[in-house]
């Protein structure tokens, strides 16, 4: 089942946009913090977004270069601003189509429907992983915060991987060595230390400082803002 990720600031048409969609056997998730929308974008994994223009906090336009930042997600503008300027202007930020309210619902669904079938016909969408704003794409291994893109080596990958699949946990050392192992890269205590510490400097150069704290005697665990990294 597809899931289509609604960014519409007014819950009406938004009520009424995951109804249809519902309605034609896909399925829906509606931003809530528009403050937020990557993080979101990143924790729903849909295979197509729904973007209006207007919006609180950041426009459209600037929620488009974002995504596409991370993903190759289908991204269709619906908006009531529909003169050619703005359709220029989405088309140019990244959006793959632009449908003018008030729009007629059997067109949109079959244009997002001709989208996920162009999208998808050769490979599924690809997954990510989020926390506090950064993004962690799994098919690449770049990690991206407020538009900036680290490359992580295959190590520093798989710790961060680890860390945020098990977000709010503490994951012993012996677990990210042996999640290490499975990459056939000899790892010892030792390298474990170096490889967290190139990790922590490439999140401090993005601006994700103290992302990653360390339990004394236990292990490590992402940190909600609050702790210290040691």
């Amino acid at each position: 089942m597809y899931k289509i990720f609604i960014v519409e600031d007014d819950p009406a048409i938004a009520s009424v946009l995951a109804g249809h969609l519902a309605r034609w056997g896909y399925e829906t998730a509606v931003v809530r913090d528009f403050a937020r929308v990557t993080e979101e974008f990143a924790a729903a994994a849909p295979q197509l977004v729904l973007m209006d223009i207007t919006l609180p906090y950041y426009d459209g336009y600037h929620w488009c270069r974002e995504l596409r930042r991370i993903s190759k997600v289908p991204i269709v503008f619906l908006s009531s601003a529909s003169d050619n300027l703005n359709q220029i202007m989405a088309l140019s930020e990244g959006a793959d189509d632009f449908i003018a309210k008030p729009f007629d619902p059997a067109v949109a669904l079959a244009k997002i429907a001709a989208l996920l079938r162009r999208a998808y016909s050769f490979g599924g969408s690809q997954a990510l992983l989020a926390h506090r704003g950064a993004v962690l794409n799994l098919g690449d291994a770049t990690l991206t915060y407020e538009g900036r893109r680290q490359e992580l080596t295959k190590n520093e990958f798989r710790i961060l991987q680890t860390l945020l699949e098990n977000k709010g946990h503490t994951v012993s050392r012996d677990a990210l060595m042996q999640r290490l192992w499975e990459s056939d890269c000899y790892v010892d205590d030792n390298t474990l230390t170096v490889n967290v510490t190139r990790l922590r400097k490439k999140l401090d150069e993005v601006g994700l400082t103290d992302f990653i704290t360390t339990k004394k005697g236990m292990g490590y665990l992402i940190s909600d803002g609050d702790a210290q990294g040691q």
